[in-house]
């Protein structure tokens, strides 16, 4: 349509063109002595609209030759940009792929590019990490250091990478510059942890798992099992004396201190070194809060001496909880335990045969049988004793 329009119009001013000419009489004279030139107007017309394009395109040439380097280096320019931002597309494809000697190639590409270097460092230092180039990874990190609109993620990458090349101490380095810039997101504290992990920083661990907690950043699972890890590293210290197990136990929040697995560890770690009443109320007031088995079995380790109000007021703490759970094979075992260094011989051959009845896994099958032989032992009963001692070793062997 806009070709027909073009058409028509040239058509029309041709014609119009034609008429003009044909009914214009116009002369023009051009004098240079001795010279004179005669034309009509028409030709005149004619010759000066060409003298114009002439004029024009040479303007134009001259023009175009004058920008020409300009032109070349936009068209160098375009096409730097346009090789680098592909290398740079490749190089996320192939890192993302696994095809890690690719992505380093193509970030090689991508890096020629000024506005890309950074990037295609952080790919080419993950790509060189995943092919275990140490050397090269540390090379593009390099590059980048003095960048500081990428400190954050050179950083970032940095604790990444050394945690997962397991050096706990460098990471720990980069996190500390990271927070002194003033970033402490999530990303960043989960990594801090791994690596105060890999230290076996424990105290700062738990820190950071109660931080990722309120935050909801980390999976209950993943949460509960760190703070095992953490407890049982801190509670579990061959160094610890009877005072800094007790300054340890201090640092535990009361909300933590209810947990079977950490109370039962905290139990465990006092009656190692003989810290029985310590270990007797941390059991009881884990009990108190949510019952497990671990955590009875560490009051059953507690026990006071014979004939003490102690051992007595267990006594009774258990048969008490025996009345709430007849069925319970480990409460059982711990009262008849209890009642056998008691020297209450009726009792404890009645709650260690009732552990036994009720028991479903061999130690606890085990120790019942070897409870039974020593008192039937202390009792004289020689033919009894020595048959559980058999049933015990056979519970062993299997």
């Amino acid at each position: 349509m806009r070709l027909l329009l073009w058409l028509v119009a040239l058509m029309a001013a041709a014609i119009g063109i034609a008429v003009t000419a044909r009914f214009n009489p116009g002369n023009v004279v051009l004098f240079y002595p001795p010279h004179r030139l005669d034309m009509s107007l028409n030709l005149f017309v004619v010759l000066l609209v060409l003298l114009f394009l002439v004029v024009y395109g040479l303007v134009r040439a001259l023009n175009a030759t004058l920008k020409m380097p300009k032109r070349v280096a936009a068209y160098r320019q375009r096409k730097r940009e346009r090789e680098g931002n592909n290398g740079l597309r490749d190089a996320l494809k192939a890192l993302f792929e696994g095809r890690f000697g690719h992505a380093e190639k193509a970030a090689m590409r991508a890096a020629e590019l000024p506005e890309n270097a950074g990037l295609a460092a952080l790919i080419g230092a993950r790509a060189a990490h995943r092919m275990r180039e140490p050397a090269r990874r540390d090379a593009w990190l390099a590059g980048i250091a003095h960048d500081n609109s990428l400190k954050t993620a050179r950083l970032m990458t940095v604790t990444e990478l050394l945690v997962d090349d397991h050096q706990p101490e460098a990471a720990l380095e980069a996190v500390a510059e990271l927070n002194a810039s003033g970033q402490r997101h999530i990303h960043a504290l989960q990594w801090s942890m791994k690596a105060h992990q890999q230290a076996r920083n424990w105290p700062e661990v738990l820190r950071l798992v109660r931080i990722l907690d309120k935050r909801k950043a980390l999976h209950p699972a993943l949460s509960t099992r760190l703070r095992e890890l953490a407890y049982e590293a801190l509670l579990g210290e061959e160094g610890h004396d009877a005072e800094s197990l007790r300054r340890v136990w201090a640092g535990v929040p009361a909300a933590d201190r209810t947990v079977p697995y950490i109370a039962a560890r905290a139990a465990g770690a006092f009656n190692a070194r003989g810290l029985h009443d310590e270990a007797r109320g941390i059991a009881e007031e884990a009990l108190r809060a949510n019952w497990d088995e671990r955590v009875v079995r560490a009051y059953r380790e507690a026990a006071g001496p014979a004939g003490s109000p102690t051992l007595l007021a267990q006594i009774e703490h258990c048969e008490t909880w025996l009345k709430e759970r007849p069925l319970d094979a480990e409460l059982a075992l711990t009262l008849g335990s209890l009642c056998l260094k008691q020297k209450l011989w009726g009792k404890a051959q009645r709650y260690l045969e009732q552990a036994l009845s009720d028991a479903t896994e061999a130690p606890m099958v085990r120790e019942a049988h070897l409870k039974l032989a020593q008192m039937h032992e202390a009792l004289g009963q020689e033919q009894e004793a020595a048959n559980h001692y058999r049933q015990c070793a056979l519970a062993s062997i299997l």
